[in-house]
């Protein structure tokens, strides 16, 4: 059970291909396995199944009935493991020069439309594959297949984020093509997302300029652990009372090292910048890949980037 919002953790299921497959371990536990390489990794259970059973659990939560010493080991034990396994699929990624992000906000904010957006802007010259993450249906990810690009759906079912374990499993149904780009979509929260590293390279939050402009103050350990803020829906703004340069300033006073673009899903705007940022990304991977396989003393021709948004933002 998630500590913060008391959602189930038993009923986790991941649709690859249109269909659901669920998995429980009969003894309720959780378990630990050792992955030898980057395609063992990606992403098999001893067990012989492709599914899974999700962790839950973030931390700053309160839960009735449980001292806090208690509360904070049943924490401190979760996130533990949930950044074992981030660990084994950032490696995993990075040994295939996939950049990876993981998109959070609230239900609503934009993310699939930008998504969809995004994989058209990009064409061929960097394949976009997606895990789409929701409680319930496969729409999300039916909506990224038809663009032709690759999707994996995992409904959470009560449960309020993924989780690192969840990840490395639609991976593995997945499989991501080498130096290609990993989109996570996160389950619609920006509460419990914030505490799970999933093994992405950076996490990017969407902001709609319908929420308000107070949306990082509210949530503050989200936009702290973003690298960058898409603010989303900006076509809107001259139907709403909504204060720009608030909402900005609001963001970078919680996070002052956040970067900012503005984009639209319907007109385009923005777009650009936020594609240049991933080929930058992607660029930076692709790199690391190489130098990983280089012979010692031979370096890879192209030069390590890192995308560097504030340049555009």
């Amino acid at each position: 059970m998630c500590s913060t919002c008391g959602c189930g953790s038993d009923d986790a299921s991941l649709d690859g291909d249109g269909h659901d497959h669920e998995h429980r371990h009969a003894d309720g536990t959780v378990h630990s396995h050792a992955h030898d390489t980057a395609v063992a990794h990606l992403h098999r259970d001893i067990h012989g199944t492709d599914d899974f059973e999700r962790g839950s659990g973030p931390a700053y939560a309160h839960a009735p009935g449980l001292a806090p010493s208690r509360m904070l080991r049943i924490e401190q034990d979760i996130l533990s493991q949930n950044d074992a396994y981030a660990a084994q699929n950032r490696s995993a990624l990075q040994q295939r020069g996939i950049f990876a992000l993981n998109l959070v906000s609230s239900p609503g904010a934009g993310k699939t439309a930008l998504l969809v957006k995004t994989i058209r802007a990009l064409g061929d010259r960097i394949e976009i594959s997606v895990i789409e993450g929701d409680q319930q249906t496969s729409r999300d990810a039916e909506r990224i297949r038809a663009t032709g690009a690759r999707a994996v759906q995992i409904n959470t079912g009560k449960g309020c984020h993924l989780d690192a374990h969840m990840v490395g499993h639609a991976l593995a149904r997945l499989d991501p093509p080498q130096d290609g780009i990993l989109m996570i979509e996160n389950v619609g929260n920006l509460v419990c997302p914030a505490a799970f590293d999933l093994g992405e390279a950076h996490k990017v939050v969407v902001l709609s300029v319908t929420e308000g402009e107070d949306k990082p103050l509210k949530y503050p350990d989200m936009f702290r652990r973003a690298s960058l803020m898409l603010l989303n829906k900006i076509d809107l703004l001259p139907h709403l009372e909504f204060d720009l340069e608030l909402c900005i300033a609001n963001a970078r006073r919680t996070n002052p090292d956040i970067a900012i673009i503005g984009v639209s899903a319907v007109t385009g705007e923005g777009i650009h910048d936020w594609v240049a940022g991933l080929e930058q990304g992607a660029g930076s991977a692709r790199a690391g890949r190489r130098m990983s396989a280089a012979p010692a003393g031979c370096q890879p021709e192209e030069l390590q980037l890192v995308p560097d948004w504030s340049l555009t933002g």
